[in-house]
């Protein structure tokens, strides 16, 4: 116990300086979608997202910033997917000769490494990132800390998410070597998996629990969710190639940005509750001491080394 107490603390101290990036999907009416950012304070210099929908096509994205970042006009004008090959730069001045050119926009192009269909299918990869002079996060040409991104307009009255790309670089910070917690709680619309019946099981003592979160499928058995989450999947995923942890840093990320949040917080992740229950009077935290001791029993483990029958 004196061991978990220490990673404890150790674990609060860096929530304080984790930078924290969340995504959001709102629906604007219309078959249009808004897709936003939000940080704690830190600057994002790129995006790199994929959005994909469950019925119909992406057939337009509007609204972006296109060009440098300035204090008059701030925002992620910078589309590396498409630069190279629209994108004419002065040789003698390093200047930009036009920025308003047809075919340049953020959407990578499919053929691209781990991009997705493009306009005109069910999912796009965006690409955004940021130049302004100076290049320090306190530059008064930076992006705000947080925005809209761009638009897109979609065929049909669909569901909806968006997740990190990682292959065509993820969310990177000014620092590249921090990697940012990434909040996609609300990248997703109107519902991240429509559901015809609930996942959870009724007589399940946490069942109360489950509609109090909002049934988030992460709780459910395979395949809604991983079948480990009550053992500290809270990412849903294994750490890949080489080890395959199944309870590792993406997991503990999410235990520490949801840290002492309560059921009414609108961005409590409920995939971090792993014991299913809040901690009790007074507080009734929903992530707290006994999620992460649950982590920490099984830190490093593999499948292999799990029941992998979540819930039970």
């Amino acid at each position: 116990m004196k061991k978990l107490g220490m990673m404890l603390v150790t674990f609060l101290l860096a929530a304080d300086a984790w930078p924290a990036v969340r995504i959001i999907a709102e629906e604007e009416g219309n078959l249009v979608v808004s897709i936003k950012y939000q940080t704690d304070g830190e600057k994002v210099r790129a995006f790199a997202l994929d959005v994909t929908i469950t019925s119909g096509t992406i057939d337009a994205i509007f609204d972006y910033h296109v060009g440098e970042s300035t204090a008059a006009n701030p925002g992620y004008g910078i589309f590396p997917g498409s630069f190279g090959r629209y994108i004419t730069v002065d040789p003698d001045t390093g200047e930009v000769v036009n920025w308003d050119v047809n075919g340049y926009t953020p959407v990578a192009d499919p053929y691209s490494p781990g991009a997705l269909g493009g306009l005109g299918t069910n999912g796009i990869t965006i690409e955004m990132a940021a130049l302004y002079y100076p290049p320090d996060d306190s530059s008064p040409n930076a992006p705000p800390n947080n925005g809209t991104l761009c638009k897109i307009r979609v065929t049909e009255d669909c569901s909806g998410s968006i997740c990190q790309n990682a292959t065509r670089g993820g969310i990177v910070l000014t620092d590249p070597t921090v990697y940012p917690i990434v909040n996609l709680t609300r990248a997703h619309w109107p519902e991240w998996h429509p559901v015809p019946h609930d996942c959870f099981p009724t007589n399940n003592p946490a069942f109360s629990d489950w509609v109090a979160v909002g049934k988030p499928d992460c709780w459910c058995a395979f395949p809604r969710g991983s079948g480990y989450q009550c053992d500290g999947d809270a990412d849903g995923r294994s750490s890949g190639f080489p080890f395959k942890y199944r309870v590792f840093i993406g997991d503990l990320a999410l235990i520490v940005e949801n840290w002492k949040k309560k059921v009414d917080d609108p961005m409590l992740n409920p995939c971090a509750d792993i014991d299913h229950k809040d901690s009790g009077f007074p507080f009734n935290y929903r992530v707290f001491i006994n999620d992460l001791a649950i982590l920490v029993n099984n830190w490093k483990k593999k499948d292999n080394q799990l029941p992998g029958d979540c819930p039970r």
